[in-house]
């Protein structure tokens, strides 16, 4: 049975795509999508419900609602993507190079990993988002520091696992370098978990981004971007202006539930192909 066939199987994974479809047009055509400028105040119109004009309403500055969602896929995406992207090409070969070598020196990258991931992921963020200044740049670069740890810890597990077995030991005896065998051997087989992780890892940083703005440490107003609009809303929730949060937080729920969904697809597709390729 081919992918094709299989993705049609499963209704997640036509749901996951089409949901990530989605934002990639929101993306590339969000100019043409969005009715208003995202960042352009109308005080006349302030905490506007929605309505014919205003699909999702407007925000205490009048700023319409809608049209910050849809401009706000591109900084939440930009960030996530940029950020898991940079941590996947850092991570996998570190993980790889520590799993194969396994001495002091790669033990003590193991244990940097370990650190990292030790700290509360926000206080790590907010901490390292006021060193480096809320900027979306600095913000994806604290989110790929956040990462790396992630995919390298992953690779490593399974290069451990693979450094002895008989198709290295053979291309070890054929007089290949470390470095061949790393990258020609040990690390397409080491490889699959980390593939699924990046899409998962993508929803997560969307997550981690939203949550880093919604306390004041990721991108700042006028900015469009999910987190920081649910925190703007939050202050109206008690007076019954719901809108100004539940959309963009429904937005980041839906980006968020696509990429792992997507995610559950990859790991399905990997562990067939791993069933039935074997070891490279």
């Amino acid at each position: 049975m081919s992918h094709h066939s299989s993705i049609l199987r499963r209704p997640a994974s036509i749901l996951g795509l089409t949901l990530v479809l989605l934002q990639l047009i929101a993306i590339l055509f969000a100019p043409m999508i969005a009715p208003y400028s995202p960042t352009e105040a109308n005080p006349l119109a302030a905490l506007s419900p929605p309505s014919a004009e205003h699909w999702f309403g407007t925000d205490v500055t009048g700023m319409d609602i809608f049209s910050r969602v849809i401009y706000a896929a591109r900084i939440d995406l930009l960030i996530g993507v940029g950020a898991v992207l940079a941590a996947f090409v850092i991570g996998v070969p570190t993980g790889a190079i520590i799993g194969f070598y396994n001495g002091p020196i790669s033990k003590a990258i193991a244990r940097g990993f370990d650190f990292v991931q030790s700290f509360p992921i926000y206080v790590l963020g907010m901490a390292l988002v006021a060193i480096t200044g809320q900027q979306i740049y600095n913000v994806s670069f604290v989110l790929a520091i956040l990462f790396i740890p992630v995919f390298g810890r992953l690779v490593r597990a399974d290069a451990l696992s693979l450094r002895e077995r008989p198709f290295i030991l053979a291309a070890k005896s054929s007089g290949a370098g470390n470095f061949y065998i790393i990258f020609r051997h040990l690390l397409p087989n080491a490889i699959d978990g980390a593939m699924v992780q990046v899409s998962i890892s993508i929803g997560m940083a969307i997550l981690l981004t939203a949550g880093l703005s919604f306390i004041g440490a990721g991108v700042r107003m006028p900015i469009p971007e999910w987190g920081l609009m649910v925190s703007v809303g939050a202050q109206q929730m008690i007076l019954g202006v719901w809108w100004v949060s539940v959309f963009p937080g429904l937005a980041i729920i839906v980006s968020v539930l696509s990429f792992a969904l997507v995610g559950d697809m990859v790991k399905s597709f990997t562990n067939k192909s791993v069933d039935s390729q074997g070891m490279i």
